[in-house]
């Protein structure tokens, strides 16, 4: 008698069927065009080839290639084509790992003479070939004997060291695309049909074996593969589109900051770029004092001692900048402020009355990051985050979390992004906390983003292991998405630092410590906010507003009573008195992307006028000086203040 398991679909509905069933089976009597466009298929949300067997009760979701689920299998397929591609060119070549990666793949390879983007065009055509064979993906489980011998008689030395790695209950899959092979743990799809000609190889670069500088140097081959043209199109579009807003090469055109190889990883701020970056803290600044914020300062420099309570030193001491031994101490360069605030919040007896305190701090941090991953303003070693400490009783977690998830999207709104995504996550294995605390915990967030009415996706299990998360996702006018905004509950810290409150009934209590940063870190928000604009700043924003401009030296005495007169209405206003023709300084402040230009000469002297250019308008508008100041002074304003 067969054995009958329960297949639930996507829709609630169940059906009952044959022990091991495939996802092949499933598609089949689904309908015919399902079993035709299926290329995988979920079994309790893990993705599967569509010849895994079902052993028991499952939830089942038939995947075909217009699901966004599919990009990682078309990503991942794409790298096993290149790699047979490359192997088939060039004989003596060793393929390492090549894994799918967010909008793309890539595969190490150890060859004499390291590949050069030289070698794309051929390496495609030949993918173009294998794919069009239509060669049938198959999955078969070998011995580790059976893949060493393989392997090794192959020449693939990197291959035997990874199985040789594995524990030896790890069970070894091989994928077949026709007669080439590789270990693989999968999924892939049916056949190599299925990966269409939406692909394209982007860039080499070195890789150390395994990351360890002491390995050998191999050759990555990075590439990107979408679902259709069209994707792949409109992401090569985004490329182009994105090099043109680099920020770095922005930043030095408008002359807002600076790196240099005596600070790695810090941003040495210009006095236009300083003066944007004070402008988003004043910000910011004003919506915390509103929301019941007090600002503090803490030390940046901590006794290990401290670092070794809260737990960072254990988990975090990779990333720390620390001092020498002096005096038989040692003191560790802050990472994160979460620590002093406890310390500020700890300095006299708190009461529930006290409770929720909101402790805000502009904290510069240092953490260390590889070199080769600094990045612009992007990935820094030193930077600013404008962190805050809520405090606050479990019963108030909820609707604090609530203020704070509506705080968040106030200031994205002002700042131009609209379109925000929030992933939510819950409790991960390890963690610390009682669990009816993380109950409390994770209710509360959800509650606060279902209010919102913002779509969000949930990351079981992936919370930090002292309370559930949210994340707040930004996409900016080219489609990429930007990590900024955090909320975070902590079940830990106070309680290792010794925070406490006396509550309703006179007993000592550990308050619950809610984790918050909006913008995140400051300088990458300040990159962003750039690219975004494409260095075009709301007016609001700019660091310099508006240049005046001379077109001879007849109007310099009436340029400096223009530029007081902004300057004294609170505009940020330079004068251009130069003995330069007044083409050079239009073109000159434009490539500054300086938003106004006020032209002034001889007429608009005799006249009291001004002759006014707007950045990305060719057309000069003529307005007395009192109207415009009064116009500029109200697009001065922050959103918020409008």
């Amino acid at each position: 008698m067969k054995e009958i398991i329960n297949i639930t679909f996507p829709d609630g509905k169940s059906h009952e069927e044959r022990k091991g069933i495939t996802g092949f089976e499933i598609a089949e009597k689904i309908s015919k065009s399902v079993a035709k466009e299926a290329i995988a298929f979920k079994v309790n949300d893990e993705i599967q080839d569509l010849s895994h067997c079902i052993e028991k009760d499952a939830q089942v979701e038939i995947i075909k290639k217009d699901n966004v689920a599919a990009l990682e299998i078309i990503r991942h397929d794409c790298a096993h084509i290149m790699a047979e591609a490359v192997q088939a060119l060039f004989p003596n070549t060793q393929v390492t790992i090549g894994p799918a990666i967010e909008n793309g793949f890539y595969y190490d390879f150890a060859k004499e003479e390291p590949f050069t983007v030289n070698d794309f065009d051929k390496i495609e055509k030949k993918m173009l070939e294998i794919i069009d064979q239509g060669k049938n993906f198959t999955r078969e489980v070998w011995t580790r004997d059976q893949a060493i011998n393989f392997f090794s008689k192959r020449g693939e030395n990197y291959k035997t060291e990874l199985i040789n790695d594995l524990d030896t209950d790890e069970t070894i899959t091989i994928y077949k695309q026709g007669e080439w092979l590789d270990l693989c743990k999968g999924p892939h799809m049916p056949s190599t049909k299925y990966i269409g000609k939406a692909f394209k190889l982007m860039k080499v670069a070195g890789a150390y074996w395994r990351g360890d500088s002491s390995n050998a140097m191999l050759t990555r081959i990075y590439g990107t593969a979408w679902r259709n043209e069209k994707e792949l199109t409109e992401y090569l579009n985004q490329l182009e589109e994105a090099e043109k807003r680099d920020h770095r090469k922005l930043g030095k055109e408008m002359d807002l900051f600076h790196f240099q190889e005596e600070a790695p990883g810090a941003v040495f701020w210009h006095p236009k770029g300083w003066g944007l970056f004070q402008s988003l803290i004043n910000y910011m600044r004003k919506r915390q004092d509103q929301a019941g914020y007090v600002e503090t300062n803490t030390p940046d420099l901590l006794d290990r001692s401290l670092w070794e309570t809260s737990g960072h030193w254990e988990k975090f001491r990779g990333n720390m900048f620390t001092t020498e031994e002096k005096e038989g101490r040692i003191f560790a360069i802050k990472p994160m402020n979460c620590p002093g605030a406890v310390e500020i919040y700890k300095q006299g007896l708190k009461s529930y009355r006290d409770l929720p305190l909101r402790i805000s701090e502009f904290g510069k941090v240092h953490r260390y990051e590889p070199s080769g991953a600094l990045f612009g303003l992007m990935r820094v070693r030193a930077f600013t985050q404008d962190d805050a400490h809520i405090f606050c009783t479990e019963n108030q977690i909820t609707s604090e979390s609530k203020i704070v998830c509506d705080l968040i999207l106030s200031i994205y709104k002002d700042f131009g992004f609209t379109d925000v995504i929030i992933k939510y996550s819950d409790r991960p294995e390890k963690r610390v906390g009682e669990d009816h605390v993380w109950d409390k915990a994770e209710k509360a967030l959800k509650e606060a983003v279902k209010t919102t009415g913002l779509a969000y996706t949930i990351n079981p299990g992936e919370g930090a292991f002292y309370g559930p998360k949210l994340d707040f996702i930004l996409r900016d006018a080219i489609g990429r998405d930007w990590q900024c905004g955090t909320l975070q509950v902590d079940l830990n810290l106070p309680s290792r630092l010794g925070a406490t409150y006396i509550d309703e009934n006179g007993q000592k209590k550990t308050p619950v410590m809610l984790h918050r940063a909006l913008f995140g870190s400051l300088e990458r928000f300040t990159g962003i906010l750039i690219e975004h604009y494409a260095g075009n700043l709301p007016f609001w924003l700019s660091p310099l507003q508006i240049v005046v401009a001379t077109i001879t030296s007849d109007s310099d005495n009436y340029a400096d009573n223009i530029f007081n007169q902004l300057r004294d209405k609170g505009l940020r206003v330079k004068k251009d008195i130069r003995n330069e023709k007044i083409g050079y300084k239009i073109r000159e402040h434009s490539i500054a992307k300086i938003p106004v230009i006020m032209v002034i000469g001889k007429k608009e002297a005799e006249n009291k006028t001004v002759s006014l250019r707007k950045l990305g308008s060719k057309k000069t508008e003529t307005f007395k000086i009192d109207e415009i100041t009064k116009i500029l002074f109200k697009e001065s304003l922050s959103p918020y203040n409008k």
